[in-house]
């Protein structure tokens, strides 16, 4: 039986994000491995029936002593697990597991670029020295000689061309991680007024987080107490685009703030519009989602989003950084009940046909099958 190991750093995204691939892989009689961090949802990966592999590796921070030891700990875990093919998902795992993959000699490797990350999205000039490197361990991670690099977007892919050797043949574009789309079903909206507009994201500056805040201001400024703002989700301490939680506090006067929700379908099914004002993405899984519940989306026209939707069709793209586009984009949906339902049906169609999380796994276990031949 050949074996796969899968290397996320955070367990919960595996979940969230990966646990379809896996499965797949399983049902198909690869013998499959999870590798994560250690944290609450290593319990459920166990109870999926995956053996699991804690790796040390911090999620931040460029100290050079400590991430060399997470390039040792990665290749000293290759060795010890013996995987026939390795999928290296996030951003760390991918540069650091690249590199002590070769020196390894594993077989096979599936690198899945999830979004080239803030690193690329220009915000901060300090970065720009830590940007360079990382585009030169992109280089060196990305050269096994038996590999497929997976991309979300044209823009993604274009980019990583651009930084590499890589052929053609080894970009794959697979479009995101997909919706289960028997748990993400078409509802109805709820009643209306009030119109209830959603964000739900993790609480990152390039989220766009702060652009939602300031587009609720100027509804509650202009009389709109019609148009519901909420967020959920929370802030990510390990990221330094988190939000603070005294911001955080602040916000609550003019939005209503959830926290972390567990079932977005749920969520969603009680919202009649859905918007995500991120700076960057891979293919945001939000949208996905939303599309398949039926919701007309308000995004922002940067890699990854605009992927997502059809653009006048499923939803509107907006400037990034532009909270006054944003609230224009979202009224404009929210005094029009028949726009918003019809570009709700229309993204609900575009996610039976795209974005089904069974095709989208069976697309990357073909990646495996390919590679192991």
């Amino acid at each position: 039986m050949q074996k796969i190991l899968m290397v996320v750093n955070n367990p919960a995204f595996f979940l969230s994000h990966r646990l379809n691939v896996a499965l797949a892989a399983k049902a198909q009689g690869y013998q499959v491995v999870i590798a994560t961090m250690d944290g609450p949802a290593v319990a459920t990966i166990k109870a999926h029936g995956f053996e699991h592999v804690v790796f040390p590796m911090r999620r931040s921070g460029m100290n050079p002593v400590i991430e060399l030891a997470s390039i040792w700990a990665l290749y000293r875990m290759f060795k010890r697990v013996q995987p026939d093919l390795v999928h290296l998902v996030t951003i760390k795992p991918l540069l650091y597991g690249g590199i002590a993959a070769r020196l390894a000699g594993i077989k096979a490797v599936v690198y899945a670029v999830s979004g080239m990350g803030f690193l690329f999205t220009g915000e901060r000039s300090q970065l720009n020295v830590v940007s360079l490197i990382t585009r030169q361990l992109y280089r060196l991670a990305l050269a096994h000689p038996n590999s497929r690099v997976i991309v979300q977007n044209t823009t993604d892919k274009a980019t990583l061309q651009s930084m590499t050797q890589l052929k053609d043949e080894q970009l794959v574009l697979i479009r995101g991680s997909g919706a289960d789309l028997n748990h993400y079903q078409y509802l109805p909206e709820p009643p209306a007024p009030p119109i209830v507009v959603t964000m739900a994201a993790r609480l990152l500056r390039d989220k766009g987080v702060r652009e939602f805040v300031s587009a609720a201001c100027l509804a509650k400024a202009q009389g709109r107490d019609d148009i519901i703002w909420q967020l959920a989700g929370s802030p990510d301490p390990g990221n330094p685009a988190s939000i603070s939680e005294q911001e955080l506090a602040q916000w609550q006067r003019e939005i209503r703030y959830l926290g972390e929700v567990e079932d977005i379908a749920e969520l969603y099914s009680q919202s009649h519009i859905v918007t995500l004002p991120s700076y960057r993405e891979g293919l945001p899984k939000s949208l996905v989602e939303a599309a398949a519940c039926g919701r007309a989306v308000v995004t922002t026209d940067v890699p990854g989003c605009r992927d997502a939707i059809e653009s006048g069709v499923t939803g509107f793209l907006v400037e990034v950084c532009d909270a006054e586009a944003l609230y224009e984009a979202v009224l404009k949906l929210a005094d029009d009940e028949e726009l918003r339902q019809s570009m709700g049906r229309a993204g609900h169609q575009l996610a039976l046909e795209e974005f089904d999380e069974k095709l989208i796994a069976n697309k990357q276990v073909a990646l495996y099958q390919a590679l192991l031949a």
